[in-house]
């Protein structure tokens, strides 16, 4: 029963605010799109010196010396809980979600040139690295950026059209602002999933990759 209410609602909610998950869609396709033509744009010494430090966090990880897994986990969560939190605040600061449109497409450039520098410099192994990197963790932390995206525009106009429109828009700001708080606690759970993956199976993950690269 809770699994048939839970479907139906998010089955409601993309079909109430399709066009906006497709702009936010289309908006991140575009900010990966120009990472990648980014990674063009560098220097051939600044590509060497990128590569050097990456070359140097590799040799880190196939020798076990990295961050331990409780300090990733913490920053990863930190940093997302941070972001997603801005984006949350943006939608009832109402005149400042034109923010949230720009930070999805810096999410999507920093995922395009992350990937872009990888198979640019490395070729397919590039590319499986990328995928054992960054998709695990992404999974989730991207369609959360997503769904808090669209639920604080969502939010933030529909305060617009309290203040402007009072005769003709008519909503209880009380259980609209209750949903809202509970959309963000929502997208803490699932980020909370993702920092465990981050932190616990992407490193293993890149070890073991990086590690069939060496022999």
């Amino acid at each position: 029963m809770r699994n048939r209410f839970s479907s139906n609602f998010i089955t409601r909610h993309i079909q109430e605010n399709f066009p906006i998950y497709t702009f936010i869609m289309v908006l991140f396709l575009m900010g990966i799109i120009f990472g990648a033509i980014l990674v063009n744009s560098l220097s051939a010494s600044q590509k060497d010196d990128l590569f050097y430090y990456l070359n140097q966090f590799f040799t880190q990880v196939s020798s076990g010396k990295m961050v331990p897994p409780e300090e990733l986990l913490k920053l990863s969560f930190l940093h997302n809980v941070k972001f997603t939190g801005f984006m949350w605040i943006l939608g009832i600061s109402i005149i400042g979600f034109p923010l949230i449109f720009i930070l999805v497409f810096i999410k999507g450039i920093i995922v395009g040139f992350s990937v872009g520098f990888l198979v640019s410099q490395m070729g397919w192994n590039g590319l499986l690295l990328s995928f054992v990197s960054l998709l695990p963790q992404n999974l989730f932390i991207i369609p959360v950026i997503m769904f808090i995206g669209v639920c604080s525009i969502g939010f933030s106009m529909k305060l617009i059209r309290k203040i402007f429109m009072r005769q003709s828009f008519s909503i209880q700001l009380a259980p609209a602002f209750a949903s809202y708080v509970l959309v963000y606690v929502a997208a803490v759970a699932l980020i909370t999933v993702a920092a465990s993956i981050e932190a616990y199976i992407s490193p293993v993950l890149m070890k073991s990759m990086i590690t069939a690269f060496t022999k």
